[in-house]
């Protein structure tokens, strides 16, 4: 969301060079914590499964400015919901929002993304229909049938009646129409505007009791959200041991900045979906790019490889198609934090930690369990943790999520296939 000018872009880029490269494998490996030095330390009084947080400790000890090391800091990465968060902080806006009548009815449902279909235009439109005049509120309020056709296509990316509410030709592992749909909702506001709508559901949300639902149309879905006093917990301790910590969403920048001041994290370390403004500094239905897509519709959104690429880009200062590229140890975030398979890539980037929180996603969990470099750390939710998944993670047929769409078998650095992985820690 944020208009950067060339010298700023330069200072940023300059800045995060300097910040975020890591020491070298051997170095890494033969450092120790300095004795007489007092290393931040993980609370005690917080759970985490098993021997996790040792694993961590001994990664901060090791990495940040108790392990001796000098010069640049090391960097950690989080992706935020149901990450740091428990439940969706882009739910939770988009219900208030819905709630309170602040979605503008578009010229054209149509033109909000470059892949909506001619079935979801007529549902919408049926569902919202046309009295409203174009960039006035929708009374979703009370329109429950409107609601119930924004939020399904948002929620499974479906109309009410089951048909594809996007289609055509986009990377998998880059984008997804629904997700980068979000924001494009949201056209006709204004930054601050947006911020306070994610505000005042994140007041809403904290407030509901741990379990608490809410009502949209006819969709239940949480109404309540948590900072994992785990996670908060650890950034802390990852910022006292000169960690830079940054955010990387596929939610809404605005909404994301919203909730990761919570957890200490300002504006310049939150990434997630920047909207193009107009003149009027409103918000388009155009998304800025990376690794060399310019501005598009949502082709190259914060998602699965898409977040390696927006740190390379943003963190690292990588531009154009080498942005998308796995990069050398040195240029490589130290711990990965991430829930699901959109997180996957950046979060097995990391060279000192990848944590994920368990909820049965395929192709982090075979990752996690595999555990190919003795580095994966899986941990059940912190609240409401999944019961353990029957079967077995189908790692070896149809874990991976392939860039032209559908499933295939999840494969190793060396070429070997992932076998199938037992659901261990639940």
């Amino acid at each position: 969301m944020r208009n950067r000018n060339v010298s700023a872009w330069t200072s940023a880029v300059v800045t995060a060079l300097v910040a975020t490269a890591l020491v070298s494998p051997a170095a890494a490996a033969t450092s120790a914590p300095t004795p007489d030095r007092a290393c931040p330390q993980l609370s005690k009084k917080l759970p985490w499964y098993g021997t996790n947080r040792a694993k961590l400790q001994r990664m901060i000890d090791e990495r940040g400015t108790c392990g001796g090391h000098r010069g640049p800091r090391p960097v950690a990465a989080f992706d935020w919901d149901n990450t740091v968060s428990k439940n969706d902080v882009t739910d939770a806006t988009i219900a208030w929002s819905l709630k309170h009548d602040k979605i503008l009815r578009p010229a054209s449902w149509k033109k909000t993304s470059k892949w909506l279909t001619d079935d979801a235009d007529k549902a919408l439109t049926a569902a919202c229909g046309t009295d409203v005049p174009v960039g006035a509120p929708l009374p979703t309020s009370t329109d429950t049938d409107c609601t119930d056709e924004i939020f399904n296509i948002r929620e499974s990316g479906k109309t009410m009646s089951g048909a594809a509410a996007f289609a055509g030709d986009w990377n998998h592992r880059r984008t997804v129409p629904q997700y980068a749909w979000v924001p494009q909702l949201f056209a006709g506001h204004t930054v601050p505007e947006l911020e306070s709508y994610a505000a005042a559901a994140r007041k809403e949300a904290l407030a509901a009791p741990v379990g608490a639902t809410q009502t949209l149309g006819t969709h239940t879905i949480p109404g309540y959200v948590r900072y994992y006093d785990q996670q908060r917990d650890l950034i802390r301790t990852l910022q006292k041991a000169g960690f830079d910590v940054y955010i990387v969403s596929a939610g809404s920048e605005p909404v994301t900045e919203v909730w990761s001041r919570g957890v200490g994290i300002d504006r310049e370390h939150t990434i997630a979906i920047r909207s193009v403004l107009d003149r009027k500094g409103r918000i388009t239905t155009y998304n800025e790019g990376c690794g060399g897509t310019g501005r598009t519709q949502g082709e190259a959104i914060p998602y699965i490889d898409g977040k390696r690429c927006w740190i390379n880009q943003d963190i690292y200062g990588i531009k154009g198609k080498a942005a998308w590229d796995k990069q050398s140890w040195g240029k490589r975030i130290a711990l990965g934090g991430g829930d699901a398979d959109t997180d996957v890539t950046f979060v097995g980037d990391a060279t000192g930690a990848h944590l994920v929180l368990n909820r049965n996603k395929n192709e982090i969990m075979c990752r996690a369990y595999d555990d190919a470099d003795g580095r994966w750390v899986a941990n059940p939710m912190f609240i409401e943790p999944l019961p353990q998944k029957t079967g077995t993670y189908p790692c070896s047929t149809a874990a991976y999520n392939k860039p032209e769409g559908g499933f295939g078998p999840l494969l190793r650095a060396d070429g070997s296939v992932v076998p199938d992985q037992a659901d261990a820690v639940h």
